[in-house]
């Protein structure tokens, strides 16, 4: 009899911690993904300014023109972007980051763009939506670091990989020119 109250106890705890392991690990899938969601509306925004900020910057740099095709290449080739997972949007944004660094900086290069105001606004929109990613890619590493201790780390691992919880990519500038918010003085 005390033997069977003790295993129906032990058996009781490991319920128990297995119910709140994998309840935390939901909540946190959950978090990376509401963070990931309100980073996307500004990832959004921007990707919905770049067919303009090329076509502005187009007749200005003629001679720019690789740098602008791989721009253009990289938003057209993922025209089905809202299909695209986490992970993968995070690989397409790191890229225009990049691209588009290198387009803000033609406008050193070329001082009739820096005058052209359709530019000028287009330059003050993305400078302001680069500040909100940029504050939205602080919470959405945290809440991806959390996630990935999570699923990595023991015991919470073992559920993990029995539920099937993965790791998320960190949103991650690689580039050390990239590393401050595009901005264009002018």
């Amino acid at each position: 009899m005390l033997i069977g109250i003790i295993v129906g106890s032990i058996v009781l705890v490991l319920l128990i911690a297995i119910i709140c392991v994998y309840n935390a690990l939901v909540g946190r899938r959950n978090t990376v993904e509401e963070a990931f969601s309100t980073m996307d509306v500004y990832l959004k925004k921007r990707w919905d300014l770049i067919p303009n900020l090329v076509e502005t910057v187009k007749g200005y740099a003629k001679h720019e023109k690789d740098t602008l095709a791989k721009i253009i290449e990289l938003r057209n080739g993922n025209a089905g972007y809202d299909n695209l997972s986490v992970n993968d949007k995070v690989d397409v944004n790191s890229k225009l980051t990049s691209g588009i660094s290198k387009i803000m900086a033609l406008a050193e290069a070329y001082p009739e763009l820096k005058a052209n105001e359709n530019f000028q606004n287009l330059s003050n929109q993305l400078t302001k939506i680069e500040e909100d990613i940029a504050n939205a890619r602080k919470y959405y590493n945290g809440a991806v670091r959390k996630m990935n201790n999570m699923v990595q780390m023991f015991p919470s691992n073992i559920l993990a990989s029995c539920f099937k919880f993965s790791t998320y990519k960190m949103f991650e500038v690689t580039d050390e020119s990239q590393r401050e918010n595009v901005q264009v003085k002018f």
